[in-house]
């Protein structure tokens, strides 16, 4: 389990690396937004990525490592290796949007494609690892992950002491596993509320079922937050904080494709679906507004034809 030593540590080693985002209020939509797009990759994962490349023994850093992404964690742990001096190796989907591939290279990953699925990725990435010695740094499912995801958790408390709400994108639960430890660390009474494509309802399943549950397919636009399932650690730490997740409510495609609109004519925000899937939730009127609301907005590797379409 993660503890609050785990995450004030990781804190410490995320100084300088991991920027301490914006939190802004958008009077057009009642609530203040935690601008994560405006990381050095344009997306929180940074945070995770780091601390779990910070942790592994100097031997095993040196080897290399290697991960299994449709974008952002590729682009975090290419990143996060660039500072190491060390080799990563990313495995992506076949439809990973040019964005995100362009991404990973510009920090000096090694782009591998495998099939359509977390799981194809998955696989790929294992045989790889044994073959060429690279450590593994899973997406979400792994304590150091969670614990520098965490962090977004204590600025948000820093920012906004009186915080009541905070609304977070689902993918594997790596972030909203992370936003729980982080508010209980931080001794926050705030309520949670995640957000998933409606294409990808991993974790509204798994919590009515009281058991990680594993989907058949997924798809949705946001293709940050279509994982099979959430990863058996985060839904452990869901779990133990259980009384702080108020529901997960589920968004179709249309309205993440109007929030990601909205963002970029009302904020001039640009946004992926994924990380506008948060305010397609408040849109629609499935979670609470008000100035103690804060959304998180994950990512912002988004395809320019998304914003110039109706701009």
């Amino acid at each position: 389990m993660v503890t609050a030593q785990d995450i004030q540590e990781a804190a410490a080693g995320l100084r300088g690396i991991a920027r301490r985002t914006p939190l802004i209020y958008v009077q057009e939509l009642g609530v203040h937004l935690k601008l994560e797009n405006e990381q050095a990759t344009a997306a929180f994962k940074i945070r995770g990525a780091y601390n779990a490349i910070r942790k592994l023994s100097d031997a095993a850093r040196q080897r290399g490592v290697i991960t299994y992404s449709s974008g952002n964690h590729g682009q975090a742990v290419a990143y996060a290796a660039k500072q190491f001096a060390v080799r990563a190796v990313i495995v992506m989907p076949e439809t990973t949007p040019a964005v995100k591939i362009a991404g990973v290279k510009k920090w000096g990953g090694e782009v591998v494609f495998a099939g359509r699925t977390s799981e194809d990725r998955r696989v790929k990435a294992e045989e790889i690892a044994k073959r060429e010695g690279l450590a593994i740094v899973p997406p979400f499912d792994h304590a150091d992950i969670v614990a520098g995801q965490a962090t977004v958790a204590l600025e948000i408390v820093e920012q906004l002491p009186e915080v009541e709400t905070v609304v977070v994108p689902v993918g594997g639960g790596g972030l909203i596993s992370g936003i729980v430890a982080g508010l209980a660390a931080a001794k926050s009474h705030a309520v949670v509320w995640g957000v998933e494509p409606a294409g990808a309802p991993k974790l509204h399943r798994s919590l009515a079922a009281g058991k990680v549950v594993r989907l058949d397919r997924t798809g949705s636009i946001a293709d940050g937050l279509i994982t099979l399932n959430v990863g058996n650690i985060p839904f452990a730490e869901l779990t133990r904080e259980r009384d702080r997740i108020r529901g997960v409510v589920l968004v179709d495609d249309d309205s993440i494709r109007a929030a990601v609109q909205f963002l970029w004519r009302t904020c001039r925000l640009a946004v992926e679906p994924s990380g506008a899937a948060t305010t397609a939730a408040l849109l629609a009127g499935a979670v609470p507004r008000g100035r103690a609301t804060v959304l998180v907005v994950s990512g912002g590797n988004v395809d320019p034809s998304l914003l110039e379409a109706h701009d």
